[in-house]
Order: C-alpha cells, then sequence, then structure tokens
C-alpha cells in the first residue's frame, strides 16, 4: 500500500476559515514579530507558560467560532473517493482540533499537532503522517494556506498546494506546484 498519496492538509484558514489575530496574540504575548511558537519555546518556564495559556485562549476561541471553508467537507470525501487518506498537520493544539473536527463532523484518518513532535515547517511531520498512513511520499500531497506548509511539503518531497483565502495572487508562492483559490479546485489536480 506504500505506492498510494495521502492528502495532508493544514487546518486553520485552509480547511476552516482563518480566525486566529496572530499579531494580536504576538502583542498579548509579548512576542514582537516572527513565528509564535518558536518565541515561546525559547522563553523561561514562567514566561512560557503564561504564553501557553495565552495562545490556548486563543485557540479555544477558533475553535468556538470556527466556519468551515466553502467545500471542504466534499472535498475531504472527493480525496476518500480517490482511495486516498486524508491527514491534517497543523501547528494548532490537539484539543481546539478535535473540537472542531467534531463540531463540524469531519472526518480524517490522521492527525499531528504541536504535542506531536516536530513542528512545520520541520518535514518530520509529514514522514510520520505517510508512514501511518502506509503512504508514498513523493505521490502525497500538501495543502495548505502559508508559506510554512509549502515549505514543508517541499522539504519532505511531496507535491504541494498553496490555498489563497483572499483570492489575490501572492508575490510569493514558494515554490508551491500549484496554487488554488477555492477548495473545490483540489479534486482535479489529485486526479492528474
Amino acid at each position: 500500500m506504500a505506492n498510494r498519496a495521502a492528502v495532508i492538509f493544514d487546518f486553520d484558514g485552509t480547511l476552516t476559515k482563518p480566525y486566529l489575530d496572530f499579531d494580536k496574540i504576538r502583542a498579548e504575548i509579548g512576542i514582537k514579530s516572527g513565528p509564535i511558537l518558536e518565541a515561546v519555546a525559547e522563553m523561561e518556564p514562567e514566561a512560557r507558560a503564561r504564553a501557553d495559556r495565552i495562545l490556548e485562549k486563543h485557540e479555544w476561541e477558533a475553535a468556538r467560532n470556527a466556519v468551515c471553508q466553502p467545500g471542504a467537507r466534499e472535498v475531504l470525501d472527493a480525496c476518500r473517493s480517490l482511495h486516498m487518506p486524508v491527514a491534517i498537520l497543523t501547528r494548532n493544539a490537539r484539543a481546539t482540533l478535535e473540537h472542531v473536527l467534531a463540531d463540524h463532523d469531519l472526518r480524517v484518518d490522521a492527525i499531528r499537532t504541536r504535542e506531536d513532535g516536530p513542528i512545520k515547517p520541520s518535514p518530520e511531520p509529514i514522514r510520520s503522517l505517510c508512514d501511518e498512513l502506509e503512504a508514498d511520499v513523493a505521490k502525497s500531497w500538501m495543502i495548505g494556506d502559508h508559506l510554512y506548509d509549502v515549505r514543508t511539503g517541499k522539504a519532505a518531497g511531496t507535491r504541494t498546494v498553496l490555498f489563497v483565502n483572499d483570492g489575490n495572487d501572492p508575490e510569493d508562492t514558494g515554490g508551491a506546484d500549484y496554487v488554488i483559490q477555492r477548495l473545490d479546485e483540489l479534486p482535479p489536480l489529485l486526479g492528474a
């Protein structure tokens, strides 16, 4: 079965509409700029605990207010109809992700969150997901709305799709194999 392809999705901003205000989160934690999780990891234990609580508060707010992207469930079903297992790779917490999946009746075959080991842009979570799903990394797909998603997929050796939420063509696609503006553009690519 290792010759089949898996379809790995980012979550926030890809399967759900963007909600988290990263600048607001940075300001509340006291981070000037850059990736939040990496900055929090460098903090002293007391500051890190405080930052984790702030991040958790924002992620739960996003989970409770989550709205699926148009066609999200149909795209997951289309992947399965092509005999492609579906996974989620996110930098979010597992509890909030599972809340949204249950709340919106979204079914996936595997999950990797920040609690599960290396995080994007490391290629390790993709390799781990493909191993679990008995899928060939080179035939698999990484779909996301951020350059981290593209970089992660490229580093792992998957095909990559940048999902553009605002409908504008980005200046930097990170070398994505494809750029789509709606999720329903994905299934025809997967069959190619």
